[in-house]
């Protein structure tokens, strides 16, 4: 094996970038490990975790480059490889006589462009001075980037309230905004519905089953999965209300959420009774509508005809050997949604984002009975792609619970769209595959089912993964609470 180590000093690139550009990278022929990454503390923690040895005069602002490959030829093709994508994702800087050089910070964009809006991703640690600079430029902004401190969230939103503006999250995966998609967007249609969202996932499963019923989205206005918590107390979700109350695109208004606190709740029902516009809400938790159930709501608002989410049903079904259900997502809110139809079916449900206080997982995400795993936490995804991007995890995973001879099914989510996984069935279908030779040769049976998120004009084919994925030997459904159902079915509880 060879080991490369190197920093790049002044060459910033966003997060998203990064990740791309690592998991592109690790997949070159004999490659073993791969971080492109900002050197930040984090990551030079992680980079040291993986093996490598970073720089001691490593610093924030220096990109750093740590490749594990099989011999010097693959480390070539590697070192080629960053190199092409990184040049792919960088605009090149003015050089001609006369040319105003590209703005370094947010303000100085401002001042030099007709916007009205600034998308941050830089480190969340960083993340809060480009928003502050972005909102005293007179300029809302979604801050994309997670593990930004909660006080700081706090402080933002309230300078985007004293100015008349919009803070979108932080940790905002997901908005469309006038009909461009931002972060990870599905290609919805426009349409006269709006959404404010404190759920990413949550927001692309509503528009995709919207759109499956000829309904369209006039904006997605996400909020931070954090708005509706008792100290964030909804402040961008009721900006977010009163602005699309104003929007003379829109006409019916879902207000999506993981569970929020009770009280904060109450408040933006109250917020929303007073607009002119109807407001239908889906705010997951017990006694609460799913979000199919929302979505048919919405499309019923619009007086347009409900259809049932299509689904594609195994080849062969598989009834789980063991009536265990474990859960294996990349979005929160679709994690949320299965724990909540799991649990009141089967009972109690462990996991890394518990609804309540009793059913958190140990810290090694191992523990027996039901089990949800959101991977994209943000514990799990410090310093490494988000597992819309990188599957690789999850693949390890699956194979993992498969060993287990008290699992039953596996339940997972796949999310498309821009700025997710080009081809995701190409890294989980080997995986599902060998889920069922695993627990095949210890004469078990493990079902596979799978929420596919997504609208038929994704990039990466919506019919062409679930047909991908259903020859695996998983049935797939559109609707994320229906599959939920269905692995419940399939370990013989109430569907």
């Amino acid at each position: 094996m060879t080991r490369h180590v190197q920093l790049r000093s002044g060459a910033y690139h966003d997060s998203v970038t990064l990740m791309q550009v690592s998991r592109s990278v690790g997949t070159e022929p004999g490659v073993t490990a791969a971080l492109v990454a900002m050197a930040t503390d984090l990551n030079l923690d992680l980079a040291a975790g993986m093996g490598f040895d970073p720089p001691g005069n490593a610093g924030p602002a220096d990109l750093l480059v740590a490749v594990e490959a099989k011999d010097e030829d693959a480390l070539t093709g590697a070192l080629r490889r960053l190199d092409t994508e990184l040049t792919a994702h960088t605009r090149p800087a003015a050089t001609g006589f006369g040319e105003v050089p590209a703005p370094r910070t947010v303000a100085a964009a401002a001042r030099s462009a007709d916007a009205t809006l600034a998308l941050v991703s830089t480190p969340g640690s960083y993340a809060f001075a480009d928003a502050m600079d972005a909102l005293e430029a007179g300029l809302s902004v979604m801050v994309f980037s997670d593990n930004v401190p909660l006080p700081e969230e706090i402080r933002l939103k309230e300078e985007a309230a004293a100015r008349g503006l919009l803070v979108m999250g932080p940790d905002c995966g997901t908005a469309v905004v006038g009909g461009v998609g931002l972060g990870f967007a599905n290609v919805v249609r426009p349409g006269d519905v709006g959404l404010v969202a404190a759920s990413g996932t949550g927001a692309q499963q509503l528009m995709c089953l919207l759109g499956a019923a000829g309904v369209g989205v006039s904006h997605c206005l996400g909020v931070g999965g954090r708005d509706l918590t008792t100290q964030v107390a909804g402040r961008s979700t009721h900006a977010a209300l009163d602005l699309l109350a104003a929007d003379d695109a829109t006409e019916v208004i879902v207000v999506v959420s993981k569970p929020p606190a009770a009280d904060v709740a109450a408040k933006v029902r109250d917020h929303a009774a007073a607009l002119d516009k109807q407001v239908v809400f889906a705010l997951l938790g017990e006694g609460e509508p799913d979000l199919t159930e929302a979505a048919e709501a919405v499309v019923a608002a619009t007086g347009s005809a409900w259809e049932e989410p299509r689904w594609w049903p195994a080849p062969e079904e598989r009834r789980g050997s063991y009536p265990t259900v474990r859960g294996l997502f990349s979005g929160g809110t679709l994690c949320d949604e299965a724990m909540v139809v799991v649990s009141g079916r089967l009972g109690p449900v462990r996991s890394n984002v518990p609804l309540r206080p009793e059913w958190a997982l140990p810290d090694d995400l191992h523990a027996p009975g039901h089990l949800m795993i959101d991977f994209g936490e943000d514990r799990l995804t410090q310093g490494r792609p988000h597992p819309m991007i990188d599957n690789s995890l999850r693949a390890e995973r699956i194979l993992t619970e498969a060993s287990d001879p008290q699992c039953g099914v596996l339940l997972l989510d796949v999310v498309l769209g821009y700025a997710a996984h080009p081809d995701p069935a190409a890294e989980l279908a080997p995986a599902i595959r060998a889920a069922h030779a695993r627990a095949g040769a210890d004469g078990r049976q493990v079902a596979v089912v799978i929420s596919l998120v997504g609208t038929e004009d994704d990039p990466q084919g919506l019919v062409v993964q679930a047909e991908a994925l259903r020859a695996a030997g998983a049935s797939v459904h559109l609707s994320n609470a229906h599959a939920a159902r269905k692995a419940v079915e399939l370990v013989g509880g109430m569907p």
